[in-house]
C-alpha cells in the first residue's frame, strides 16, 4: 500500500505503519488513534461483529458530520468509534478509513491481524457499516467534519485522492467508469460510479461539497494511476 510516516508536527502521539518506497499519505493505525479493542467484544468474550470479507466492487466517499469541535482528530475518531460500536450497536466503527484536515488517514473497521487495513490476507474487503444495504464489497472513506457548506481542506483532499488511487489500482477499478454493484449477501443491485458519494446510494447530503467535486477527483485519480 502507498503509506507514509506521520509528520513531526502531529498534535497527538499517533503511530503509523512503516512507510513504503512509494509513500503518499500518513496512515494512523487503530492502536495509533487509541481504539479500545475491548469495546468490540461482549461480556462473554465473543466478538460482537465477526468480520466477513468480500471482493471490492466500488469505493464510496463520506463526511462524518459528527458535530464534534474537538481539536484532536484522534479523539474525534475515538468518539465516532464508540458511537458506532456501542450507541449504534454496530460492534465496530462503520468506516474503513477516515481522513482528518491535516491529511492523516486513520484505519477504521478492524479487519484482522495480517497488517493490511480493511483487508484480509487474500486482499478481500472486510464488511463495514457506512451505507445501509450496500456495505459488503463497498469501501467506505470518510472525511472528518461537516462539509455541507465548508470544502475539504487541501491536505484532506490530497490524501483522499491518493488513497482512492491506491485502492482503485489495487482492485483494478476504473475511476472513470460505472459499476453494477451486487450485494454478495442480499443480491440487491445498484448502478453507481465506481467512485461514488453516499448520496449516490441514499437520500442524504453526505458527502456535502465533496459530491460536486467527485468528477474532478475521478479525473485526478485516473491521472495518478496512469502516471
Amino acid at each position: 500500500m502507498l503509506l507514509g510516516a506521520l509528520g513531526a508536527a502531529a498534535t497527538t502521539a499517533l503511530a503509523a505503519r512503516p512507510a513504503s518506497a512509494a509513500a503518499r499519505y500518513p496512515l494512523v493505525t487503530r492502536a495509533g488513534w487509541g481504539a479500545d479493542e475491548s469495546l468490540r467484544f461482549a461480556a462473554d468474550g465473543t466478538e460482537k461483529w465477526p468480520p466477513e470479507y468480500y471482493p471490492v466492487q466500488t469505493l464510496s466517499v463520506h463526511h462524518t458530520a459528527d458535530g464534534s469541535t474537538d481539536p484532536d482528530p484522534a479523539a474525534r475518531v475515538r468518539a465516532i468509534y464508540r458511537t458506532d460500536t456501542i450507541t449504534q450497536d454496530y460492534g465496530d466503527i462503520g468506516y474503513h478509513y477516515l481522513i482528518d484536515a491535516n491529511g492523516r488517514v486513520y484505519e477504521g473497521r478492524w479487519s484482522g491481524t495480517d497488517g493490511t487495513p480493511a483487508h484480509d490476507a487474500a486482499g478481500r474487503l472486510v464488511t463495514a457499516a457506512h451505507i445501509g444495504g450496500f456495505n459488503s464489497g463497498n469501501v467506505g472513506i470518510a472525511l472528518l467534519g461537516t462539509l455541507t457548506t465548508t470544502p475539504a481542506s487541501a491536505a484532506a483532499r490530497a490524501s483522499l485522492v491518493q488513497l482512492l488511487a491506491e485502492l482503485a489500482a489495487r482492485h483494478t477499478i476504473d475511476p472513470l467508469a460505472t459499476v453494477l454493484y451486487r450485494n454478495p449477501v442480499s443480491g440487491v443491485t445498484r448502478t453507481v460510479p465506481t467512485i461514488s458519494g453516499h448520496k449516490d446510494w441514499a437520500a442524504t447530503q453526505c458527502p456535502g461539497t465533496l459530491h460536486a467535486e467527485l468528477p474532478a477527483l475521478r479525473r485526478e485519480i485516473a491521472g495518478v494511476i496512469g502516471g
